[in-house]
């Protein structure tokens, strides 16, 4: 699973640095496709349910599952959700990651800060024993304390052999309940926080989540595997 978390991470490192003003997302989503197939990997996401994309790309207001488009432009200003999985071996690496083009408002710039900081957060408490609940209710604490969102209606998951896995990550609840975590877990924990309204609402194509309000949202994960000791980060480019 380090494997093909290595190429995942190694994928949204790539896709990171091609990132520019004036872009498809169309070309974004190659540039994530190619890397995962030289390093002798199959793309997760590239069929998976229909999906018709190697990497979900989801621009400002739209929250996860957005599709490659070769009409839609990267502007300055935007933010830019980059969700990539790989799979190799048997099995599956999942992560994702929200990128700045060019410069951003304030706002936008706290979003990204409280989301990812919510995900280093929650890594940073791992421990075999504790329950699913736990990072749920610290996600959601961190972030709205800071006056963002949290989706509901989409949640984190344990990776394997397959992509999407029991027991659900939920990023809101109650500390003390749900599973116990123990050594061997596998999970992808991915908060996805509105700037605005927590509410969602998915396009006619089955796949595009957007605000209801029209707000930003940002979106980052990784996929953690839970040790004897903590946790590892199965899906860090390097280490």
């Amino acid at each position: 699973m380090r494997k093909a978390g290595l190429i995942t991470g190694g994928a949204l490192v790539a896709a990171g640095k091609a990132i520019h003003e004036g872009m498809s997302t169309y070309d974004l989503d190659r540039i994530v496709h190619d890397y995962i197939v030289s390093h002798g990997a199959k793309p997760s996401f590239l069929h998976y349910n229909g999906f018709p994309a190697s990497a979900c790309i989801s621009v400002n207001d739209t929250v996860i599952h957005g599709i490659p488009s070769k009409t839609e432009k990267l502007k300055k200003g935007d933010i830019v959700s980059v969700d990539v999985g790989a799979y190799i071996d048997g099995y599956h690496g999942d992560s994702a990651r929200t990128f700045a083009v060019g410069e951003i408002s304030e706002k936008a710039r706290a979003l990204m800060e409280s989301t990812e900081g919510s995900l280093l957060e929650a890594i940073k408490t791992i421990q075999p024993g504790m329950r699913i609940g736990d990072i749920s209710a610290l996600i959601q604490q961190f972030n709205e304390e800071r006056g963002f969102s949290v989706v509901r209606e989409f949640v984190g998951h344990g990776v394997g052999r397959n992509l999407h896995e029991d027991p659900e990550v939920p990023n809101y609840g109650k500390a003390g309940h749900g599973p116990r975590l123990i050594p061997g877990m596998v999970i992808a924990v991915e908060p996805m926080i509105n700037e605005g309204k927590a509410a969602v609402r998915v396009l006619p194509d089955g796949w595009t989540v957007k605000t209801v309000d029209g707000s930003l949202s940002a979106h980052f994960e990784h996929t953690l595997a839970v040790t004897s000791t903590g946790v590892r980060v199965m899906t860090a480019p390097e280490e």
